[in-house]
């Protein structure tokens, strides 16, 4: 086996919670050497379990500096000087009386890339931007839920976990590049730019995207939950070969083409749903995906865990779903979350 594709790669970590650890996580994950910069009282995470900061920061090492403190910041520009990449994760105004920008790092290294992990950008300002709030301005959950119910969320962290993902992207690409720099992501952007196809919709085609019951996506038709004998299925048919074969297992005549299938939702809506009462969400899912019909039953997340035990790691003792990059030839060693200045303080660095 070889050593990760980031073998080499140095990044220091200043932030808290989740966007900005995710992002750094899934770098060691592929080999990186990724260090927290953490206050005295630790990153907030740490205070919620031990297994939610381990979900987020296996594999990291952990320094405990005052960036407050000259001679503490002093330490972190010698941590710069040595490295390829600072992401941090705080308010812009924070990150800017903290140094923590390029412009003013670049004099200790001036290859150094510097990712702001932020609400609404540097520029932004500091107004709160916990994930909720930024599905509640960006239109994600008024897209979510039944028509007739309130908006709802998605029940987990989709912008932290997406914006890290774009930090990760951004910071890669511009070391890729062989410049130092500046690197601006914000959550905002990252769930506008999620929400792609109807944002674009609404832009050119003045179409304003709403709720359709049950989750149904707004140009294919059968493409949403629908309840069976027992529990629910999801089914997506989008092209005309996917409603051949469904309509086949499913005995159902008519509607053979795209557009008389968007025309006519409703009645196949209703004929969809008479049909898969007829069976099992599992017994139709097993039915469908010979067939190459994509469907899925609704799963908990217990249950979707003990379906793919090969995503289950150990990472010190915590068990925890591995990264989601296969590399050939490369096994992540998912080490332990670090300890809080397991690996030094301004004090015991040398």
């Amino acid at each position: 086996m070889t050593d990760g594709p980031l073998a080499g790669i140095r990044v220091l970590e200043v932030g808290h919670i989740l966007a900005g650890p995710y992002a750094t996580m899934l770098l060691a994950d592929l080999g990186a050497e990724v260090t927290k910069i953490e206050p005295p009282t630790g990153d907030l995470s740490r205070q919620v379990t031990p297994a939610y900061f381990a979900s987020i920061n296996r594999g990291k090492r952990s320094i405990v500096l005052s960036l407050d403190e000259p001679e503490d910041r002093a330490r972190l520009h010698e941590l710069v000087a040595e490295s390829h990449a600072l992401l941090v994760n705080l308010k812009p105004s924070v990150i800017r009386r903290l140094g923590l920008t390029y412009d003013a790092l670049r004099e200790h290294n001036e290859r150094i890339v510097c990712v702001a992990l932020t609400g609404y950008g540097l520029d932004g300002g500091d107004d709160p931007a916990f994930d909720y709030v930024i599905q509640a301005l960006t239109g994600v959950a008024a897209l979510t839920g039944d028509p007739d119910d309130p908006p709802t969320l998605p029940g987990y962290s989709a912008a932290d976990n997406s914006a890290g993902l774009a930090a990760a992207l951004g910071l890669l690409a511009q070391i890729v590049s062989g410049r130092g720099g500046q690197v601006d992501v914000s959550l905002r952007d990252v769930m506008l730019s999620q929400l792609n196809y109807k944002a674009s919709a609404y832009l050119n085609d003045g179409v304003t995207p709403g709720r359709l019951p049950s989750g149904a996506h707004s140009f294919y038709v059968p493409a949403q939950l629908f309840p069976t004998a027992e529990g629910h299925l999801a089914l997506f048919v989008t092209h005309d070969r996917f409603w051949a074969a469904f309509a086949g297992e499913a005995g159902i005549d008519g509607f053979t083409s795209m557009a008389e299938r968007a025309a006519r939702r409703s009645e196949v809506v209703a004929a969809v749903t008479e049909v898969l009462a007829g069976d099992t969400a599992i017994g139709w899912e097993k039915r469908l995906r010979p067939l190459g019909v994509p469907a899925g039953a609704v799963r908990s997340l217990p249950e979707a865990l003990d379906a793919t035990p090969e995503m289950v790691v150990d990472a010190g003792g915590f068990r925890l779903v591995g990264s989601p990059i296969r590399i050939a030839g490369h096994v992540p060693a998912y080490g332990p979350p670090p300890e809080l200045g397991e690996h030094g303080s301004a004090a015991t660095l040398p």
